[in-house]
């Protein structure tokens, strides 16, 4: 399974941003209660998850700066 693309995420309206990094919160919230309870079979979801919240995260950060420094002008 390839990682996902930061062109998708930036795709998305800012509800469904939101909402995408809400899941992927909780997901990586269960997949570490899978971990403590060895219920883990695919470790390799971390690395997925974390990178996708962080694509998530860094394109909601974008349009922050953007509207910020729309703003000013």
């Amino acid at each position: 399974m390839p990682l996902p693309k930061i062109a998708d995420a930036r795709k998305l309206n800012a509800e469904e941003l939101a909402e995408e990094i809400l899941a992927a919160k909780r997901k990586l919230f269960e997949l570490r209660f899978q971990q403590a309870t060895r219920r883990l079979e695919k470790n390799h979801e971390f690395k997925h998850t974390r990178h996708r919240l962080a694509q998530l995260l860094t394109v909601e950060r974008e349009r922050e700066l953007t509207a910020q420094s729309s703003e000013e002008e």
